[in-house]
């Protein structure tokens, strides 16, 4: 099973601002990242999940929370660890699993990604929290799409086997 990140970022790595995004609103991003996700697992932090719930994202919902809970979503599943949200995600049949965030949630599942999906958003934004920081020298941009207020850019992990 292939594991994506998925996130709208800018110049600086800022993502967020207050659990909410720091930029006007870009209905041409999300529309693409709505088609992405629709079918495979999302994965994401009890936080994010909880902001999203009017309109959750992807086929299943598992939600990485140190506090085992239900949630009144059928479709939302606990995970208490990376390898558990993975294991989760590989049971419901997956090729493919996005990881949605926040900021925490894409830090613990970095090492284990094989693609991301960004949209670069142009400028620097003041925000509390951030994308994590990546070596160049291990990933590939292997495609660049320009858009009207973002640029999507998908890079894959350089396998060094």
């Amino acid at each position: 099973m292939e594991l994506v990140s998925v996130a709208a970022v800018a110049d600086n790595l800022v993502i967020g601002a207050d659990g909410e995004l720091p930029w006007a609103s870009i209905p041409e991003d999300k529309a693409q990242y709505r088609d992405r996700v629709a079918n495979d697992p999302v994965i994401l932090g009890r936080r994010t999940f909880e902001s999203m719930r009017d309109d959750l994202p992807g086929r299943i919902q598992i939600v990485l929370s140190r506090t085992n809970r239900e949630y009144d979503v059928e479709t939302a599943y606990h995970a208490d660890s990376v390898e558990s949200a993975i294991e989760l995600a590989e049971s419901h049949g997956a090729e493919a699993a996005y990881v949605l965030g926040g900021s925490a949630i894409y830090e613990l599942f970095h090492p284990h990604l094989d693609r991301m999906v960004l949209s670069r958003v142009p400028g620097k934004y003041d925000g509390d929290a951030y994308y994590p920081e990546w070596n160049a020298d291990e990933w590939e941009l292997i495609e660049e799409i320009p858009y009207e207020r973002f640029t999507l850019q998908q890079w894959r992990r350089i396998d060094r086997r």
